[in-house]
């Protein structure tokens, strides 16, 4: 018993005593100071998969220590202390492999822009690069490439999926309903092929974005955009022939284009920075933070309605409750000037983003708001930036698609080949209309579309507010399409094409602050430390997370409560 005893007390010790240790470990990393930029240094952006507009959890310590992800804030204000930090020589582009839309695309390419013109070199090394870090790399004075390597550029296609035949011969049949003739989510159920509705506006936005790929391609190559489009048309490109096509700059190995920045900067000897430790310099020593803040705040994933203890900085999309306290903490604060509400988001619960939308509202009422759309800002995600307050998009952004639909599977076929049968008794004329057992029937169908009625008329009629234009020409343009943010900006549902830079220069207007004078940016939600993760509570079970990273684009609750969703009707991922 005295063993027992005895080993039982060591063991709290020990497991105290190692929480202690963890804990000041963790505090000590959290007060890191700022790292030391050595003179003559030239910063490595590597940009890589998918680059999200707020920061993952980080765990700086020990053997699980990495370095900080690039976030779009991140990397836009990486490049703006690069232009003005005299320790920074050049700048030195390596995307690879990235996975981001075309809105963040431009927002990256805007601020290298910038970056140059601060008179510091910019160069881009490449492996093995298709349109999208091309397209970045083009704004690089001198496009580098290793010399069996090879360019992967071929054009832009999209390519939708449709599980029609795959139910029909699992024996689930798939009723959709909406408003819109463009609002075609469901289709993938419904269909083998698309609509043409769906084609038109799918040939649209592959138009769009593609003259705007080949544009900055000529513009930058110094090329004509004819001679750029016949260009592609022979991709993909072995190294030689990109060469000789005028493409790249360099056929290098990546330590001889050091070797060329190193002569062209002609200062001695460069030292490597990562972009990752970089981040970490603060603004302000820098001079690049002044005594007005700004929020940046960031609603980025699928609209849902969350719980009540919510917080505001959970990973899994735009959650109604916790955003909201968000929206409410912001509009309390006395110390912030103003707010850029930047979203990211393809919509969702009907519900949800009608519940945001009041609060933004309620928060433009009190502090000088501009929206800022990143990749996408589309039906939910469009519907809760209308507060009549600027609206800034991505010539590339996806937004729009005005519309609500509802959904309801029918799995008798289903549990027939399982050997299930459900046997029910109801009372009340709707009691199973949302049965997973049944058709709707012609009244079901008739009460459900009187709902989906009055939400579309609301939408529409809150567009029309917002925008301070009728109803009847606002209409037109809804009906579910998804339109590109030039095209969006030509039929007056934004207000004016740009990123970071432009909806700070107008929400520093909104406030009265001078153009020239720098601001503070406050990010909300905050950054998480591991100790809120280890601490706090853990929203859902690690199955349940995999379900969702396997389905994020339609999470399985959105589908699972019921209801009207105003959501996009696919997502776009031109290649």
């Amino acid at each position: 018993m005295a063993k027992f005893l005895f080993g039982l007390i060591t063991g709290v010790v020990l497991s105290v005593a190692g929480l202690l240790l963890l804990f000041f470990a963790l505090a000590r990393s959290f007060r890191e100071s700022p790292p030391a930029v050595a003179q003559n240094s030239v910063l490595q952006l590597q940009l890589s998969g998918d680059i999200p507009e707020r920061p993952p959890v980080e765990i700086p310590f020990g053997a699980f220590a990495e370095r900080p992800a690039p976030t779009v804030t991140g990397v836009w204000m990486t490049l703006r202390k690069a232009a003005v930090d005299a320790r920074i020589k050049a700048v030195v582009l390596e995307p690879e492999s990235l996975s981001v839309g075309w809105g963040k695309l431009e927002e990256f390419r805007a601020d290298l822009e910038r970056f140059k013109k601060s008179g510091k070199p910019l160069f881009a090394f490449l492996k093995t690069p298709g349109a999208r870090e091309y397209y970045l790399a083009s704004a690089a004075d001198r496009i580098y490439l290793g010399p069996t390597d090879w360019l992967n550029i071929k054009g832009m296609r999209v390519e939708l999926m449709y599980f029609k035949k795959t139910l029909d011969k699992i024996g689930v049949d798939v009723q959709v309903e909406h408003d819109g003739k463009y609002k075609d989510f469901g289709d993938m159920f419904t269909r083998t092929s698309m609509s043409p509705e769906t084609r038109e506006v799918m040939t649209g936005i592959v138009d769009d974005l593609y003259s705007n790929l080949v544009g900055r391609i000529a513009q930058a190559r110094l090329k004509t955009p004819d001679a750029v489009r016949d260009l592609i048309d022979q991709g993909p490109f072995l190294a030689n022939d990109a060469l000789h096509d005028g493409l790249v700059d360099q056929l290098r190995y990546e330590d001889q284009m050091f070797a060329d920045l190193q002569q062209k900067v002609n200062s001695g000897e460069l030292h490597k920075l990562p972009a990752g430790r970089y981040l970490k310099v603060p603004p302000d020593s820098l001079g690049l933070e002044g005594h007005h803040r700004i929020a940046m705040l960031v609603g980025d994933g699928n609209i849902t309605r969350g719980s009540a203890d919510d917080d505001g900085v959970s990973d899994d999309g735009i959650r109604a409750a916790g955003f909201n306290k968000l929206l409410r903490r912001i509009a309390g604060d006395a110390s912030l000037d103003g707010v850029v509400v930047r979203i990211d988001s393809g919509g969702g619960d009907a519900v949800a983003s009608d519940e945001i939308w009041r609060e933004m509202n309620l928060l433009s009422k009190k502090k000088p708001v501009v929206i800022s759309m990143s990749d996408t800002a589309a039906s939910g995600g469009y519907y809760m930036a209308m507060t009549g307050d600027p609206v800034v998009a991505y010539p590339g952004t996806l937004t729009g698609s005005i519309g609500v639909v509802f959904g309801k599977p029918n799995l008798h076929g289903l549990y027939d080949k399982l050997g299930i049968s459900k046997d029910m008794i109801a009372r009340g004329r709707f009691a199973a209309i949302d049965s997973d057992y049944s058709d709707l029937s012609a009244a079901e169908l008739a009460k459900l579309k009187e709902g989906i009625d009055a939400n579309y008329h609301d939408f529409v009629a809150k567009v029309a507010q917002a925008r301070r234009s009728p109803f009847d020409r606002i209409e037109p343009l809804a009906q579910g399409r998804v339109w590109l943010g030039d095209q969006a900006k030509a039929n007056g549902l934004v207000d004016e094409l740009g990123g970071l830079d432009r909806a700070l220069e107008l929400v520093k207007q909104k406030a009265r602050i001078p153009a020239s004078e720098n601001v503070t940016i406050v990010m909300y939600p905050p950054r998480r430390s591991i100790l809120d993760v280890l601490f706090g509570r853990a929203s859902e079970s690690a199955v349940e997370s995999r379900l969702r990273r396997l389905v994020k684009d339609w999470p399985p609750e959105l589908w699972a409560k019921g209801g009207l969703l105003r959501i996009m009707p696919y997502t776009v991922n031109a290649q």
